[in-house]
């Protein structure tokens, strides 16, 4: 059975190997809008827009989803020296690739480190931030709908939201990743059985003519901001909250053998343009 729906500004697809299972589709997709709703920049009345408007004011309490993202996101910041970071939302909205919902032209801007947690689902920030979960929370998302379908009794399948892959069970997929210069493409590289997958490219910003969503969060100067890599990067783990955010470190850091990688037990495949 498979079914397709319009989310995380993306087409997901979830795919289970039975007839039977329509309510856990229904359930993973409903888990997924939740997370839609609970961290998506372009609704200025999202969880996120919440802490970028007021979490360098007072105490914002989220919920136990947006706690775990924002703790990953930390973890991973850390591990990576920085590389990730998704205090960068003011910088894609500069570029015209998000949604602009507050004044930030006064604001000396922090990062997800300067987030801190006062309770488990309670946050405060010691700067204004301008946080974009974009980078990993649909990974996130692929993972809480794999979590309902096997307590749903699905016992496996695979969830695909643009490219963000997590196959369970016994299903087994051959994955093809889009050749960087022509992305109409696909390059075969395998299988994948039990694990994720997320890839990190700029096949259609180049195609379309738009400045590179690739944004480098160590620049000191504003010309190395938009990153305009070239190749693809994926990532291979055991879940895709880890795939989605370790690409950025790969394309950042075009370094297959990043301590971070090993640290999260990720595997690294850069395809050369």
């Amino acid at each position: 059975m498979l079914r397709c729906k319009p989310l995380l500004g993306t087409f997901v697809e979830i795919s289970i190997n039975q007839d039977d299972g329509q309510e856990a589709i229904d359930n993973a997709f409903a888990a997924i809008q939740n997370i839609h709703d609970l961290m998506g920049f372009h609704h200025p009345q999202s969880e996120l827009s919440q802490i970028n408007r007021n979490a360098h004011i007072e105490a914002v309490e989220i919920h136990p989803w947006t706690a775990q993202v924002i703790r990953i996101a930390k973890e991973v910041h850390l591990e990576s020296d920085g590389l990730f970071n998704c205090g960068i939302g003011h910088r894609l909205v500069a570029a015209g690739l998000l949604p602009c919902h507050i004044n930030y032209s006064n604001h000396d801007l922090g990062g997800v480190e300067d987030i801190y947690f006062l309770a488990p689902d309670l946050i405060e920030s010691s700067r204004p931030v301008c946080l974009d979960l974009g980078g990993i929370a649909k990974g996130f998302a692929v993972d809480m709908a794999v979590r309902v379908l096997i307590s749903e009794g699905i016992a496996s399948g695979s969830v695909n939201a643009g490219g963000d892959l997590r196959v369970f069970g016994n299903t087994s997929l051959p994955i093809q990743v889009r050749h960087p210069e022509s992305p109409e493409e696909l390059i075969e590289i395998g299988s994948l059985k039990d694990g994720a997958i997320a890839t990190s490219s700029l096949y259609f910003a180049k195609r379309d003519g738009l400045r590179s969503h690739i944004i480098n969060p160590l620049a000191q100067n504003f010309s190395e901001v938009h990153m305009e890599i070239a190749g693809s990067f994926s990532i291979l783990a055991k879940e895709c909250v880890y795939a989605d955010a370790l690409t950025k470190v790969l394309a950042l850091s075009n370094n297959e053998h990043h301590p971070c990688f090993s640290h999260f037990s990720a595997q690294t495949l850069r395809i050369v343009a």
